[in-house]
């Protein structure tokens, strides 16, 4: 009972506008929004530039409407780039909080071109043998340091005694 039969909107958001809402007709599936099944859908629009979030929900009609949605990608075609929103909740007025519609923003590491694979193998060389990972947050203008024997510093001493130290900021 985790699909549903209702209409469903989504409405993309970017640096340079929005789509407006849109129903999604026409999956490359027989039958829409099934249980444990993923819909590909078409939406023809402007382009928007750096996508940043998205609004999708349902009209909550029809018996069983409710659905639960794990996740939706945005493939922009223009700059080849993948655009993760991850929901993992219900859209039902009878389960969760009882919204029928969610407020999704973009997830750090679907801005990056290429699949999850390519990032890692571009970003792995940070996490070998010797090197320190520090890690600085402006809100608190504090490091966290994780070094190369496991061990876990919230001071993050900058003069590090075991090798290569990479700054990672973290805003929020």
């Amino acid at each position: 009972n985790a699909g549903t039969e209702a209409d469903v909107y989504i409405s993309v958001y970017g640096e340079r506008g929005d789509t407006g809402s849109r129903q999604l007709l026409r999956s490359q599936k027989p039958k829409k929004f099934l249980k444990g099944q993923t819909d590909t859908f078409a939406v023809e629009a402007v382009h928007l530039g750096h996508l940043y979030k998205i609004v999708i929900g349902h009209n909550g009609l029809g018996a069983g409407n409710g659905w639960f949605l794990d996740k939706v990608v945005i493939k922009d075609p223009i700059t080849d780039l993948d655009y993760s929103f991850l929901c993992h909740r219900w859209l039902d007025q009878g389960q969760d909080d009882g919204s029928i519609a969610r407020e999704l923003t973009v997830t750090d590491a679907s801005t990056f071109p290429g699949s999850k694979q390519k990032l890692w193998s571009a970003e792995k060389w940070k996490f070998q043998e010797g090197n320190t990972l520090q890690f600085y947050n402006r809100l608190t203008r504090g490091f966290i340091c994780l070094s190369p024997d496991s061990r876990v510093d919230a001071l993050g001493d900058k003069k590090n005694k075991y090798g290569k130290v990479f700054l990672i900021w973290i805003c929020a």
